[in-house]
């Protein structure tokens, strides 16, 4: 049995051990992508975990959770999160990564744990800021129930971190934004943007904060110029603020995910969408608007929390411009069946049963909060020892 240790909420050493009551909230079954749970939304009825919400935002982290398909958040209460008051945001970023697990752990799972205990790799190991394996954390089984999705939020009782992950990050080296678009293929895009002083402003003052910007080449803004012009000022500020996208993706990160991404244009209107979707195929990323597809064509520059991607064409979003309808696919060839007595050839009613039966099946998930106690501990060493 753990031994219980009692301490106020401060950082733990790297060696110390500390038993947690584990609160799981269980979601909608086995969801086919990512984004189908919102880890902010999750925690948002729980206002005892509002700090920690707002750093999962802040540091973006909850992007990076909402994307993956298993996984463990590891909460801490509001109290917790004062002992990270005099860390950077980045330094914040590194420690919070170490209460995300990149496992879902369940109850059956935790029983056939090897000795009742595992060392699981957080965050802070799986993205490559941990050195060695300071990055596992050490989970220790006390008991519990079975609850099959694909995520859990455990409530810790004060913060888990290491030396290294509280160490210093160096802030971001300064960028001037209209320089580096200037000097790679949007010179024409860095002149609209610094020509909308507004527009600059809100898209350099969110750049230190996580900024990915596609910026038209210098072709795609000529062949756009006289639509451009006869916009109106509004609608020149909106569609600038169109492609900048307020986080950093990498380009890997690009090509390895699917979904869809909001703008600082729609920070600016709250009453429009102004989202896009991003796709990928193979090593090609492509901007799909509904009224343009773009596509990436080469990296202007990439230095975390910046990136600037240029892409072919200029996108123009469907709050202005008239959506371009995909053709309909061409009708599946007619199933002929034998009609038996009293039957039909019309298997309509058939297939419209089983997808209600799918539908009811894909609501019918029950909302569970069950609690059951673990030791969590971040330390190379410890995990050394269970992995060997």
């Amino acid at each position: 049995m753990a031994r219980m240790i009692s301490r106020p909420a401060v950082l733990l050493s790297p060696l110390a051990m500390i038993v947690v009551a584990a609160a799981v909230m269980a979601l909608a079954p086995a969801p086919v992508a990512a984004t189908k749970y919102n880890i902010t939304k999750i925690l948002a009825p729980y206002k005892e975990y509002s700090k920690f919400n707002d750093m999962l935002s802040k540091t973006r982290l909850a992007y990076d959770i909402n994307r993956r398909q298993t996984i463990t958040v590891l909460a801490v209460d509001n109290s917790a999160m004062s002992a990270l008051d005099h860390y950077s945001l980045q330094t914040i970023r590194h420690i919070l990564e170490l209460h995300v697990l990149v496992d879902y752990y369940g109850d059956k799972k935790l029983k056939k744990l090897a000795h009742g205990s595992t060392a699981s790799s957080s965050m802070f190991q799986a993205t490559g800021s941990a050195s060695g394996m300071s990055g596992y954390v050490n989970i220790t089984r006390k008991d519990g129930k079975e609850f099959p999705y694909d995520i859990a939020v455990l409530q810790v009782s004060s913060i888990i971190s290491s030396a290294e992950a509280e160490a210093p990050v160096p802030p971001p080296a300064p960028v001037d934004l209209e320089e580096l678009l200037s000097k790679r293929y949007c010179k024409s895009f860095a002149s609209l943007l610094s020509a909308n002083a507004e527009v600059f402003r809100a898209v350099n003052e969110t750049k230190d904060n996580g900024l990915t910007l596609f910026c038209p080449v210098d072709s795609a803004v000529a062949a756009f110029a006289a639509t451009y012009k006869n916009l109106t000022a509004k609608a020149k500020a909106a569609i600038l603020l169109y492609h900048a996208v307020p986080d950093y993706f990498s380009l890997q990160l690009l090509k390895s995910n699917n979904g869809m991404v909001t703008t600082l244009a729609t920070a600016s209107d709250k009453k429009m969408d102004y989202s896009y979707d991003v796709k990928n195929k193979g090593e090609t990323v492509t901007l799909q608007t509904r009224v343009v597809t773009s596509s990436v064509t080469a990296t202007v520059g990439d230095m975390e929390p910046l990136a600037v991607y240029a892409v072919n064409k200029f996108l123009q979003p469907k709050e202005l411009f008239k959506v371009v309808e995909a053709p309909a696919p061409a009708p599946e060839p007619s199933k002929k069946k034998k009609a038996g007595r009293g039957g039909s050839d019309d298997d309509s009613s058939d297939d419209s049963g089983d997808s209600t039966a799918d539908a009811e099946k894909g609501d019918a998930a029950p909302a569970l909060l069950v609690r059951w106690l673990v030791t969590a501990v971040a330390t190379a060493g410890v995990a050394y020892a269970l992995m060997g």
